[in-house]
């Protein structure tokens, strides 16, 4: 089970299912479906003890844009206004 992630900046912090699920809540998606994808995820990361959160975000995506694209629009929206940067691009 993944027990760390490795941010950007090669710091690592726990993993927390709960953040997963409040980013995802920020796109619009509903309570119920953010835990359904987060679970998802947390699932695809089970055999690691780290990942990357380059790798995580691409994870979430991927399940977002399964079930919504407008949700996964808002996110690589707000990822451009706010965080300045291009997750987009990191998907390619």
């Amino acid at each position: 089970m993944v027990n760390k992630v490795i941010k950007r900046d090669g710091s690592e912090e726990d993993f927390i299912i709960e953040k997963v699920i409040v980013s995802i809540l920020k796109t619009g998606a509903p309570i119920d479906v953010a835990r359904r994808i987060a679970r998802k995820v947390e699932c695809q990361f089970m055999d690691v003890d780290k990942v990357t959160a380059k790798d995580l975000t691409k994870a979430i995506l991927t399940e977002l844009k399964k079930v919504n694209e407008e949700w996964y629009r808002n996110w690589i929206v707000f990822d451009r206004a706010v965080k300045r940067r291009l997750t987009e691009k990191e998907l390619e």
